[in-house]
């Protein structure tokens, strides 16, 4: 039997083989603590539940849900970004709902790539991202993220044959893996570069709201609104010249598994992005937009208590790592904690976290598996309570 030859780059999974060390574990008797999926632990909302609970009995969200159908769910989406970033959106046509923001960053390169078109992607960078190039038979361009940028890219470096072929580039701020935060001077230099270059820019955003900073980040005086501690990259591309931005419920209102995300941007790149997804799939359980719809316009109760559990779980970590002398920055966003390996693990992250996870029982993610340029780190997901964080660093003190 063959396959085709899209599938090859796709059979290297580092987190394939952190299954099979976690399940080694296992076996062997460990007590797993599992800090290597960025899964929250936290309940969503009992209002959000409710609203998906009532719809159950509702035979008439039993069928498949058309375009038409999601039109509350979209007002809904569009309000809840005007809200926040203060740019008016067009929700019959600007807005697509999603199968959580993955499926929109996995299908759009099917839309926009030809065979051998260059993406330009953050390297280290979410997998997905990579996965949705290599299956439109697109060429990937790692842009490199180094500690001495801020872990942000440096466009100049680009080579010109690369810029040439290339049709779009993919950022993602606040970053995963690494938790870095963009300025939104940043954002107006990534839109004017790739209108220069006509190419399309790609956000994806689901950390929006996990971000734990005092005040704004960037130029007040910059940005049409404060409602958002980080910015949008369309409050950059307000016309939406090139721009398209991922949204997801996961993070902001922990509901992962209910699988629900939008997209906002540009009217051709949302209606690309629809054409890809009528031919994939019809929509989400009407049930589960109406759940998303009750979040985004409910209390918010929850965005706020979440972000607070996650700065404890940070801070208690991270002081626990500084504790055992390994001293990694404190991270302005997100649920992870980005670490440089001690020596002589310092290029090894695969078998440091294979080796860790057989000896102790804890899992991380090794930075390989989020790119070249994440060799020498490891990503901790703070999906813990403190006291299992800090116990899982006094197990990590024991491995070291």
């Amino acid at each position: 039997m063959e396959f085709a030859k899209r599938l090859q780059p796709l059979q290297s999974n580092v987190f394939a083989e952190m299954d099979k060390a976690k399940a080694k574990a296992l076996a062997a008797g460990r007590r797993l603590i599992d800090l290597s999926l960025g899964s929250a632990d936290l309940p969503a909302p009992s209002h959000v539940v409710d609203a998906i609970a009532q719809s159950l009995y509702d035979h008439s969200t039993h069928g498949y849900l058309l375009f038409h159908g999601t039109q509350a769910f979209r007002q809904a989406a569009a309000q809840w970004y005007e809200q926040k970033f203060g740019i008016a959106v067009d929700p019959e046509t600007e807005v697509l709902p999603l199968i959580g923001s993955q499926e929109g960053t996995a299908h759009l390169p099917l839309a926009v790539l030809n065979p051998g078109d260059f993406a330009l992607l953050l390297d280290p960078g979410y997998p997905s991202h990579a996965g949705g190039v290599y299956l439109a038979s697109g060429q990937i361009y790692p842009m490199p993220l180094r500690a001495e940028n801020d872990f942000l890219p440096v466009f100049a470096d680009i080579p010109a044959p690369v810029l040439a072929q290339a049709r779009m580039m993919v950022l993602s701020y606040p970053h995963n893996p690494t938790s870095a935060i963009a300025p939104f001077s940043f954002f107006k230099e990534a839109v004017a570069f790739c209108q220069q270059h006509n190419l399309i820019l790609v956000h994806d955003f689901p950390y929006v709201d996990l971000v734990f900073e005092e005040k704004e980040i960037g130029n007040s005086r910059e940005i049409p609104n404060r409602k958002s501690l980080v910015p949008s990259i369309l409050q950059a591309d307000p016309e939406k010249t090139v721009s398209i931005e991922f949204f997801t419920l996961s993070k902001s209102y922990n509901m992962g598994g209910f699988r629900i995300g939008y997209a906002i941007g540009n009217p051709k790149l949302i209606n690309a992005l629809r054409q890809v997804k009528a031919a994939v799939d019809f929509n989400q359980y009407r049930g589960i937009l109406n759940g998303a719809i009750a979040a985004l316009v409910g209390p918010q109760d929850i965005v706020k208590t979440s972000v607070e559990k996650f700065r404890q779980r940070r801070d208690a970590f991270v002081n626990a790592l500084h504790r055992i002398d390994w001293h990694v920055p404190i991270p302005k966003a997100t649920m992870y904690v980005w670490a440089k390996l001690p020596e002589p693990w310092s290029q090894n992250s695969m078998e440091f976290c294979t080796q860790l996870v057989e000896n102790t029982g804890v899992a991380i993610s090794p930075g390989a598996g989020f790119g070249k340029f994440g060799e020498g780190y490891v990503r901790f997901a703070l999906v813990h309570e403190p006291p299992i964080l800090e116990t899982a660093v006094n197990r990590i003190a024991e491995f070291l």
